[in-house]
């Protein structure tokens, strides 16, 4: 059975319980699962110390974020089964840092704005991350009646572009950060390219081989997009990948886990290319 390889828990910005999402993998007919959560060890310590749960197999994963300093975008790279070199758990802490450091500022801002959200309750929803999100900020507005939902006009409003409190932190550029997966061994999988407009990046990094896979099934990704990622997967023998990019509650449109899956035979690939590179 296929595998939903791309969500998300409240080891970053999901609203789940990690303990949830094997139990609704099941119960959505899958038998493998990868808890990508954003920038975090978290997940891959989770999935190394609970190999099989609830009969699903978790593939140690995480997203991590760079940024395509020649076209001036984010960019988001999946990476399977990596060890946790120093190198990779500095870059956690550095994202860590720089995430706080400017939701801190956010949360000034708010504070001034709406006197009845207060940082306490908004980190009440960081605690098993130790990361405060954007998201999290918004839930508590949603929370306290100002919204109708979260990624509704007032997100928009705050955090879009030019948003009255937005605050980005600065990323790494995305050669440092796959030269990260690569001494950490792990398999990278650029993530749903359409998102941040990523296709002639993605060429460019298949053609230079600095890439193992390309994530196509994916809620945003257009179909434009799809049909020129599987010619570009044929051309270079890459892997194709697929996945909710589950959120829980926060998600701008409705889609359970399980709703988009990567095949048994493109997972075997992965496992078998990460096994390969650790002997």
């Amino acid at each position: 059975m296929p595998g939903d390889l791309h969500t998300h828990t409240n080891f970053s910005d999901g609203s789940s319980d990690i303990e949830l999402l094997p139990v609704l993998a099941q119960r959505a007919g899958l038998t493998s699962l990868a808890v990508s959560d954003h920038d975090t060890e978290l997940c891959i310590q989770y999935a190394q110390q609970h190999p099989v749960q609830c009969g699903v197999r978790l593939i140690p994963a995480v997203e991590m974020t760079g940024f395509d300093t020649e076209r001036g975008r984010r960019v988001h790279m999946l990476c399977y089964c990596p060890d946790l070199t120093d190198g990779i758990l500095n870059f956690f802490r550095l994202m860590k840092d720089r995430r706080n450091a400017v939701t801190s500022l956010s949360i000034d801002e708010l504070e001034k704005l709406y006197p009845q959200f207060t940082r306490a309750a908004a980190k009440s929803f960081s605690k098993r991350s130790g990361v405060t999100y954007k998201t999290h900020l918004i839930r508590l507005l949603y929370e306290y009646g100002y919204t109708d939902g979260i990624y509704k006009d007032l997100y928009r409003e705050l955090f879009g572009r030019g948003g009255k409190v937005l605050h980005d932190p600065a990323y790494e550029p995305i050669d440092t950060v796959l030269d990260l997966i690569h001494q950490a061994r792990g398999v990278a999988v650029l993530a749903h390219p359409s998102v941040y407009k990523s296709m002639d990046l993605a060429n460019e990094l298949a053609r230079e081989g600095r890439i193992d896979g390309v994530e196509i099934d994916h809620p945003r990704n257009t179909p434009e997009d799809r049909e020129q990622l599987h010619r570009l997967a044929d051309r270079w023998g890459l892997i194709v990948t697929g996945g909710t990019d589950f959120h829980g509650m926060h998600m701008s449109k409705p889609t359970p886990l399980g709703a988009y899956t990567t095949s048994d035979e493109m997972i075997e690939r992965i496992l078998n290319l990460a096994q390969k590179r650790k002997e």
